[in-house]
């Protein structure tokens, strides 16, 4: 019994000493990736200057694309949500779930999580 408590002991003193040691980028990896898996409830706003033009609701995560050959990060987002037409927060009948792309240079928007809803 007491093996098995020193060994709990060395894996949580072992992963506090390798995140201490992670860069701020690797933590915040490691943060996202336990925030995806217990699920969010995201809101993408997409704006043409002041204006709203389009939201996503309902979206668990948004991804960094990678290149397949270099792995090296592309300057674009995606995700999968709810397109809501009518900006009401709502999936309403009609409003499907859909995969949707946007760049990080030329895009405006806003992203996230709505708890009035849950």
């Amino acid at each position: 019994m007491r093996n098995k408590s020193l060994m709990r002991a060395g894996a949580v003193a072992a992963f506090a000493l390798l995140a201490a040691g992670c860069t701020q980028e690797t933590q915040n990896s490691i943060s996202r990736s336990i925030q995806n898996w217990t699920g969010t409830n995201g809101v993408l706003d997409v704006y043409a200057g002041e204006k709203l033009v389009k939201r996503f609701i309902k979206i668990d995560k948004l991804s960094t694309a990678y290149g397949t050959n270099d792995g090296k990060p592309r300057p674009y987002r995606y995700g999968y949500g709810y397109d809501d037409k009518n900006f009401n927060f709502k999936q309403d009948p009609g409003e499907k779930k859909v995969y949707f792309e946007f760049s990080d240079y030329s895009t405006n928007y806003i992203f996230y999580e709505n708890d009035e809803t849950k």
